[in-house]
């Protein structure tokens, strides 16, 4: 992870003053009992499976993951400068936690892991991935997923 101090003079100031949205509401859902979820990851880790379009400057757009590819198949196109690739380098797991979904839904924590996960380049503004953050949202009901980890990165 990145400290602060470590960035450039312009960004030490500017990070910590950046404008956050607010919302009017946080909508609430009621569902069933963690044990009975189907769970999948969207991840903002910029993450590409092997062979498809890296993630460019402003990708409103999302890369879907099947939950069963090898982790060499899986590349970071991230494009963000500061953005920190080391913890990405060393463990898939922290940016996209497929096998500890499989160990939760082993255990009976989870009912079970979707067939596919979704990664966002987190250096967009966010209202450029409103439409495919909809589209994300329609695959995963469609994968009869009831539970979505939202995993910035």
């Amino acid at each position: 992870m990145v400290r602060i101090a470590d960035l450039p003079q312009v960004q030490q100031v500017s990070l910590p003053n950046m404008e956050c949205p607010e919302f009017e509401n946080t909508p609430c859902v009621a569902g069933p009992p963690l044990a009975q979820r189907r769970v999948a990851v969207v991840s903002s880790a910029g993450l590409t499976p092997r062979g498809q379009m890296p993630f460019v400057a402003n990708d409103g757009g999302f890369r879907e993951i099947a939950h069963d590819l090898p982790d060499a198949d899986l590349l970071m196109t991230h494009l963000s400068v500061n953005f920190d690739r080391s913890g990405f380098a060393r463990d898939l797991d922290l940016v996209l936690p497929r096998r500890r979904l499989d160990e939760l839904a082993a255990a009976g924590v989870i009912a079970e892991v979707g067939p596919r996960h979704f990664s966002f380049m987190g250096a967009t503004p966010p209202d450029q991935m409103a439409a495919a953050a909809a589209e994300v949202a329609g695959a995963l009901r469609a994968d009869g997923v009831d539970s979505a980890i939202l995993l910035p990165v």
